[in-house]
């Protein structure tokens, strides 16, 4: 059966915070930030794997010139798919890049080296959340998932996203629903 997703269901410019139960390898305990959301299916970025990866190794790699200070920023696993591809989450500012997307009124996505160039010497966006890979959902997967209780869906907020600390960032999330995630139950049921 496939879920039809309209405007009161999309969840664009939201976290999904994976629950107890999901016993996914690659999204245990993620808190993903949905970027797009349609009857096509949904792509998103983990906003909470730092990967063991400096930006200043990216940075190499592209051959940009470097502040020290730009160059210790962690590198997020954005998901499972497409690890070589890079994907910038940012505070929306005055200054756009090539494939600058706007996803909401305070958060941007770009995916085009010119954005890396601008933060490796400081002149990007403040606090730029940058991710290797995506996660992607085909039609009505995502909608399946939520009705196993695989996530719990939050409205995004920037804050978190941007100015709590990634080991931090699933506690806040669910926080700001009023859930405490040390209470939740691995086990589900439906009423």
């Amino acid at each position: 059966m496939q879920l039809k997703t309209d405007s009161a269901t999309n969840l664009k410019n939201h976290f999904l915070l994976a629950m107890p139960g999901l016993n996914d390898p690659n999204f245990a305990q993620s808190v993903v930030y949905i970027c797009e959301h349609s009857e096509d299916g949904a792509m998103g970025l983990i906003i909470n794997d730092p990967m063991d990866i400096p930006a200043k190794a990216i940075f190499d790699q592209l051959q940009l010139q470097y502040s020290d200070d730009n160059g210790d920023s962690p590198i997020f696993s954005g998901g499972p798919l497409q690890k070589d591809r890079g994907f910038i989450l940012h505070e929306n500012c005055s200054q756009t890049w090539e494939s600058t997307v706007a996803i909401s009124d305070h958060v941007s996505l770009t995916a085009s080296k010119d954005i890396l160039t601008d933060i490796a010497v400081g002149n990007g966006p403040k606090n730029p959340l940058i991710t290797l890979g995506y996660s992607s959902w085909g039609a009505g997967q995502l909608e399946t998932e939520l009705a196993q209780n695989s996530w719990l869906t939050i409205p995004a907020d920037s804050a978190i996203m941007f100015n709590t600390d990634c080991e931090n960032r699933a506690h806040a999330a669910a926080s700001s629903i009023g859930i405490d995630l040390n209470r939740l139950s691995l086990d589900s049921g439906h009423a």
